[in-house]
């Protein structure tokens, strides 16, 4: 297939950001949108208006965010300012249809994403949006190419609903056998989370892995921030080490049984290994812990809902300010955990076990809908 490049087909207009003496929440002026934050579904939600704009996008523009996390993708519903974290992009309709080109942007979000530069925040640059490669093929063909994916988008639209439903079901369980893990409502007996399993840091010395020590395949899978998710664990996108240097690691091995969670970053993403998961040999990166339940006292699939039903009062409680959040073992400890009889634990984890299997199904159907769509917008014959 023969391809352009985005430059030969649009015009791109990158955002900088106004005085900030211009900005203002009352109305005054444009509104103003400073990067992938103000966006919604498909068009930004206004928060900011500004009286004195420097770079301008026009209704119907696309807009992309350029800066972490980059390549999130809304329609401009209006004429608007833009701020340097996003880029308008202005399809010429002669040449190109607009719908077709949100829709391969939207797919291009991992690609931009391995392009960006930049220590604390990665970004991407003019030149990196003009060299994204079109598929030079008739509007005709593109128009229809994009009719798909507007359907496609909306089914899996419709099954990510009916997944946040189930587990509001899980919730909903959890607050009737347990009350509010928060205010503890049933008066249950509480632990801190340091009493009720074994908190395991990854090796962190001398013998940890340089980015030369990794491969695409090998004897031990060597997680990294994608691998565990606020939904599991995630294989997309997995580097190894060798028998060699995992020997030569002391502490941070997966057992059959224990709970992941990241600690660093994106704290408070959890992932269970099972049986189930494919991969005998696995450690845990720098910015993670391994949690090793205490079986007589707390039920693993138990604790995990627990815990995610207090995320947010966790997170509000560490240091907000720094420039990347952690959760240190010394604030695990004062984590209260409801400790209910085991058995009850046991009979709770068995309906989250039901619920997961139709949330399973539902999210297969999601991931083929999924891969449908890339193979459309990158390959559209």
């Amino acid at each position: 297939m023969k391809y352009k490049l985005l430059k030969d087909v649009c015009n791109i207009n990158m955002g900088q950001s106004p005085d900030s003496n211009s900005y203002n929440e009352n109305g005054y002026g444009v509104p103003f949108f400073q990067g992938n934050a103000d966006f919604g579904e498909r068009y930004p939600i206004v928060k900011k208006w500004c009286n004195a704009p420097t770079k301008m996008a026009a209704s119907e523009d696309i807009l992309i965010s350029v800066r972490a996390p980059i390549g999130a993708v809304n329609y401009a519903k209006e004429d608007c300012c833009i701020g340097r974290g996003l880029a308008a992009i202005t399809p010429d309709k002669t040449k190109v249809s607009p719908e077709f080109i949100f829709w391969l942007l939207k797919g291009k979000k991992d690609e931009l994403n391995d392009k960006g530069t930049g220590s604390t925040f990665k970004a991407i640059g003019r030149t990196v949006l003009e060299e994204i490669l079109i598929p030079d093929i008739e509007i005709e063909k593109q128009i229809e190419s994009a009719a798909i994916l507007e359907k496609m988008y909306s089914v899996m639209q419709a099954k990510h609903q009916e997944i946040s439903k189930l587990d509001d079901l899980v919730k909903a369980r959890f607050v009737e056998l347990f009350g509010d893990p928060i205010s503890n409502s049933f008066g249950l007996n509480t632990k801190p989370m340091t009493d009720i399993c074994e908190i395991i840091d990854g090796d962190r010395g001398k013998n940890y892995p340089t980015i030369d020590d990794f491969s695409d395949d090998g004897y031990c899978l060597f997680l990294n921030a994608k691998n565990v998710t606020s939904d599991g664990f995630n294989f997309e996108n997995c580097m190894y080490i060798t028998k060699e240097r995992d020997e030569a690691l002391r502490k941070g091995r997966l057992k059959r049984g224990d709970v992941v969670l990241t600690t660093r970053g994106t704290i408070g993403n959890l992932a269970f290994y099972t049986n189930e998961i494919p991969f005998e040999h696995v450690r845990i990166n720098s910015g993670m812990v391994i949690l090793r339940m205490k079986q007589e006292v707390a039920d693993e699939v138990y604790f995990i809902e627990h815990f995610k039903m207090q995320l947010a009062d966790i997170k509000a409680k560490i240091a907000s300010g720094s420039a990347q959040p952690q959760l240190p073992i010394s604030t695990m400890n004062k984590i209260q955990i409801l400790i209910p009889e085991i058995e009850q634990q046991r009979d709770f984890a068995a309906f989250v076990e039901q619920v997961d299997k139709s949330k399973f199904d539902k999210h297969d159907n999601i991931f083929t809908r999924d891969k449908t769509y890339e193979k459309t917008t990158t390959n559209p014959n």
